[in-house]
């Protein structure tokens, strides 16, 4: 028997989406017996097997599905003539996605990032908080469960796996000029959300800076600047509450995508100048 539970431990540490297909009932004659497993994914790349055939053809067809709409669900195949097998049983699967979730990329753990990181913990969104700051991004402050990343911001991006339905950005960093390259880097990937903490007046310059390079509109347009609900607070914690607001509403399909014309208007009433 293959070692499904090494394969996948090793797919899950890597982030990209993949399905688990377990057989979970099998009546009459079938090729496949219950507990048997296949990790499917979206590419089409699988390991184990359920019995080959037809019937494994349309398994990986149903997982991949699931993928797409990112949500669990039982299938039922008959094997008969339309399946071109003739053993004659039905076989039962259940189709479970795995790192299918959101996940925010959070740039700067200062106050705001830290408050974040907390407020966010126990909802679908998994953190990556990245900063070069030992002091900050190791504070017991951040739950255990946020995923550090103690170097500088470029590495990080570099190997991240961008998607435009999973990949949330938030950049709070201690500097605007690292804020600016980092929203530079960015809105070149795909994402459904970008945002940078910060004033009108630090988008407006931010914005004429990106413009003055030749970025097109369009990518400019994709940033939330300032970020969040108005909710009216200013405090790190009352920030934070609305940037997760902003990001749940999101992500439970209650907000349009960020996928807006240049010259959208950003959310009114700037709530920080600094991730600090």
């Amino acid at each position: 028997m293959w070692n499904w539970v090494h394969q996948l431990a090793e797919w899950a540490r890597e982030e990209t989406p993949f399905a688990v297909v377990t057989v979970t009932e099998c009546k009459g004659s079938t090729p496949a017996s219950p507990g048997a497993k296949l990790l499917v994914r979206a590419d089409g790349t699988f390991h184990g097997t359920i019995g080959g055939g037809h019937l494994e053809q349309l398994v990986l067809q149903d997982a991949r599905a699931c993928l797409a709409r990112g949500e669990a669900r039982t299938f039922r195949h008959p094997l008969g003539a339309k399946l071109g097998q003739c053993c004659g049983g039905v076989v039962d699967v259940f189709v479970e996605p795995v790192n299918h979730g959101p996940q925010l990329y959070l740039f700067g753990a200062g106050h705001v990032g830290q408050a974040l990181c907390r407020i966010l913990e126990g909802t679908p969104f998994r953190v990556h908080l990245v900063d070069e700051r030992a002091e900050w991004v190791q504070s017991p402050l951040v739950p255990a469960s946020v995923v550090r990343h103690e170097e500088p911001w470029d590495d990080f991006a570099s190997r991240a796996v961008w998607d435009d339905a999973r990949t949330y950005v938030a950049v709070m960093t201690h500097r605007h000029d690292v804020d600016q390259d980092i929203i530079a880097f960015a809105i070149q990937k795909p994402a459904r959300y970008i945002g940078l903490i910060g004033s009108d007046t630090k988008w407006a310059r931010f914005r004429q800076r990106l413009e003055a390079k030749g970025v097109p509109a369009g990518q400019v347009g994709r940033v939330q600047c300032p970020m969040g609900l108005p909710i009216g607070g200013k405090s790190p914690q009352e920030v934070a509450v609305s940037i997760a607001a902003g990001l749940l509403q999101l992500h439970h399909g209650l907000a349009p995508g960020l996928t807006q014309e240049a010259g959208a208007q950003p959310p009114p009433a700037p709530l920080l100048s600094s991730g600090e």
